[in-house]
């Protein structure tokens, strides 16, 4: 025990400042990854490990009629070959979808049961036919390679309205006109009769676009077997190991305890490596059956075929308003589509998040959603940053700026007619959701200050005056994060001095290991640079949701906050043991307890280190760490407002970005300078989506967008610098008030980078185009334009 030293709540103070919540604290792995000391999965090793490769179709569609791979067998450096028909034999269960979706009528979702190795028809190109073990990963291409494989050629599909056509090519005798989910939401007859009654109807066909991951880390996983334990490990990079390894044991049909998964640093995701896939079965049941540990590396080529693909919908998007502009109802038709297999969460953002979050900010009273998602002979489609969101305001905000322009109202005044006032929350949104939060007017009046719009006239004049057309948009977005889960927060006091928090979200760029310590700075007084994060390791992390769908901060920083208390309810107790005073006399503030009323007090890392030491009397808790999960963390509502300003060349039909901004309301904010970052690499990815980004295959299901010479990302010249400003409302369902932050950038940046060229566009009278907004495109809608005005 010791007394408290004079300048403690100074040096605390000062301690706060510098890394509680709401400081800029630079990340504490940046270091390691700048310098390039970083460790991900293939800088892994193990002894006398084999290397695989994965044999795929070259047809989209097609009967497997045989495949010989006894030349193959006997090649140089070849261990083992397996087929689907193998390993069937093993008893793995198949790959399917958990989600609890239903069709209009009742019927559940309808399974593809995907196995790791087709063993009787090919479903897309890339599909996984065969997996080759060899010493060497050039043996183990060879060797597949020469696998003589007679696949009789079925006609194919990749079009998710053409699939759903009676007389389509179907992939499952058990799926009618390939539709595995006839979604549908809302009150049909309410919504009819509001449509009907309506004084004006905006209709718009659009086109979502199919867009590949492509993360700087491709796919890549090294498996291992202990024969003694029956035990299987796989090391590979994931978005939560606990729920991976849960996925994964039941997919190979063993308990949970014997499957390891380990997850070093991961170079992106956006959803895409938050599921299982076949090639791990694969190198697993090699690892088992050679007795050796085997490692398969992707490459960025078969990434294009094998990773899940995002978006991919077709939509009929239609808004009804009374003569006054006011938001009646809006309402969704179409199709999404899921390629060839249905696994992860797939038909999730094209139906479910889709409607939830197609209301907005908008006082919308009827909600409609009608979306089949249909099978078709291409990669199949999983969760893409966002999942949903950016896809339902992107039609929310395209049906506005038309609506608008078609009733004769400004853009800006129909908005603000029907924005969810602050007074009117919490507000039961026709989506099912209640808004506990936000000042939706107070954000967009941000957004137009911090922008300039009222200036925008004289900038477009400037623009003219070059040659160049320029157009602006406005628009609002709302996120409803991930449903509802629980997640882990366990605190350990450890004997070098340092704390560890363990928890079952996991960093895969996102910055997790400062946010998460300053919160525990913030709760418990622990010195910053003592806190280190576990959450790689499934033998650690019990339990978990993962890190997706932007609940990281508010799922974990709940569990911290909840984990804390048990704490200092342990501290409490045992500081009344050291200080020699009653339980009810101990407070807690500022990393100390103190007995109140006096300046008698001990630190909790003192107190800490007394325990592990046993330097207390009997009866005493034997330490200060918390094992806690919580029951559940409900979703947050995100939302902000984003102004891009476009400029086009006429000539030749090239967009440029000249000023973005963006306002955003993420409740409490733990790091403004993590945040910022998350909300500009969101930003740029809608950049590609909505300029240049698009996933294509030809009339037989071969993809003609399978490398970076016909696949074009944005680089460093297309993303504009971008004036951020926060206007917060902290959210009343979580202990911090956090919300998600890590989708937003998508969500925002779609509809008003399309609705400013159209805004641009609009003295040729091109009133609708779809993404990717490339400069044949453009430049082709200009000329049409400027023929039927020359006519």
């Amino acid at each position: 025990m010791q007394d408290q030293p004079s300048n403690s709540s100074i040096e605390n103070a000062i301690a706060l400042q510098k890394y509680g919540v709401g400081q800029p604290v630079r990340r504490k792995e940046d270091d390691t990854l700048v310098r390039g000391k970083g460790k991900y999965t293939d800088d892994f090793s193990l002894p006398g490990q084999a290397y695989a490769w994965i044999v795929r179709s070259s047809h989209a569609h097609g009967i497997i009629k045989s495949i010989d791979a006894k030349a193959t067998k006997a090649m140089p450096g070849v261990l083992g070959v397996w087929t689907g028909a193998e390993l069937a034999a093993a008893s793995y269960n198949p790959f399917t979808c958990g989600l609890p979706l239903k069709s209009r009528d009742g019927s559940p979702l309808l399974q593809t049961n995907r196995p790791a190795l087709a063993s009787d028809k090919v479903r897309f190109v890339g599909d996984p036919i065969a997996v080759v073990v060899a010493e060497t990963l050039a043996q183990a291409r060879d060797a597949g390679e020469a696998i003589e494989i007679d696949i009789e050629p079925l006609p194919a599909v990749t079009d998710a309205a053409e699939a759903a056509k009676p007389g389509a090519p179907q992939l499952y005798e058990h799926i009618p006109n390939n539709v595995a989910l006839d979604y549908h939401y809302g009150d049909s007859a309410k919504i009819e009769a509001a449509f009907a009654g309506a004084a004006h109807v905006t209709r718009l066909d659009i086109v979502n676009t199919r867009v590949a991951v492509v993360s700087m880390e491709p796919r890549v996983a090294l498996a291992h077997y202990d024969k003694k334990t029956e035990r299987f490990t796989l090391q590979v990079p994931t978005q939560g190991v606990s729920g991976n390894k849960a996925t994964l044991a039941k997919i190979l049909n063993v308990p949970n305890d014997k499957v390891r998964i380990l997850t070093a640093n991961v170079g992106g995701s956006f959803g895409m490596k938050n599921v299982s896939y076949p090639e791990y079965v694969c190198i697993l049941h090699a690892a088992r059956a050679l007795g050796r540990p085997v490692k398969w590396t992707d490459e960025r080529s078969t990434s294009f075929l094998s990773d899940s693909h995002g978006r991919a919908q077709l939509i009929h998007a239609e808004l009804a308003l009374d003569k006054e502009g006011h938001f009646l109802a809006v309402r969704l038709s179409g199709y999404g589509n899921l390629g060839a297999y249905i696994t992860g969460v797939a038909p999730g953002p094209l139906s479910l998040n889709t409607g939830k979050n197609l209301a907005s900010v908008y006082r919308t009273p009827l909600l409609g959603v009608d979306i089949k998602t249909v099978l078709t002979n291409t990669t199949l489609m999983g969760a893409y940053r966002g999942a949903g969101r950016p896809e339902a305001n992107y039609y929310m905000e395209r049906l506005i700026d038309r609506a608008a322009d078609e009733m004769g109202i400004n853009r800006l005044t129909l908005r603000k007619r029907n924005f969810i006032k602050p007074a009117q929350l919490p507000f039961p949104a026709a989506s099912g959701v209640t808004y506990d939060s936000g000042d939706f007017q107070g954000v967009f009046n941000k957004a137009l200050e911090i922008s300039d719009h009222a200036n925008f006239a004289k900038r477009k004049r400037e623009s003219r005056k070059h040659g160049k057309l320029r157009g602006i948009a406005v628009g609002s977005y709302l996120e409803v994060t991930a449903p509802p889960s629980g997640e882990l927060g366990k605190i350990t006091f450890e004997a070098d001095g340092t704390v560890k928090l363990t928890t079952g979200t996991l960093d895969y760029g996102q910055g997790h290991a400062t946010p998460f310590a300053q919160v525990l700075t913030q709760q418990l007084g622990i010195p910053f640079e003592k806190i280190t994060l576990e959450q790689n390791d499934s033998d650690l992390v019990r339990f978990g949701n993962g890190t997706g769908g932007s609940r990281s901060i508010t799922a974990t920083g709940q569990a911290i906050v909840e984990a804390s208390e048990l704490v200092v309810e342990k501290g409490k107790k045992a500081a009344a043991q050291a200080l020699e005073a009653s339980e009810g006399d101990i407070e807690f503030a500022g990393g100390r307890f103190t007995i109140t009323g006096t300046d008698r007090s001990i630190g909790i890392m003192e107190l800490a280190q007394r325990l592990r030491e046993g330097k207390v009397p009997e009866g005493t808790p034997s330490s200060l760490d918390v094992d806690h999960a919580t029951k559940e963390t409900v979703s947050t509502f995100p939302n902000g407002c984003h102004v891009a300003e476009v400029e086009i060349d006429p000539d030749t039909g090239v967009v440029q970005i000249v000023s973005y901004n963006a306002v955003n309301d993420f409740g409490t904010v733990v790091n403004p300078m993590i945040v910022a970052g998350q909300l500009h690499g969101g930003v740029a990815q809608g950049i590609g989506q909505a300029l240049m980004e698009e996933v294509n295959y030809d009339s037989s299901g071969q993809p003609i967008t399978g490398s970076f010479m016909d696949y074009a990302l944005p680089r460093a010249e297309d993303i504009p610098l971008m004036g951020v400003g926060d206007h917060p409302s902290p959210a009343k369902t979580n202990p911090l008030g956090t919300k998600g932050c890590g989708e937003a950038g998508c969500a925002g940046s779609l509809c008003v980078i399309v609705n400013a060229v159209l805004d641009a566009l609009s003295e040729y009278g091109i009133t609708t185009i779809d993404m990717p907004l490339t400069p044949e495109k453009v430049w082709r809608a200009i000329r049409d334009a400027q023929k039927k005005q020359a006519a």
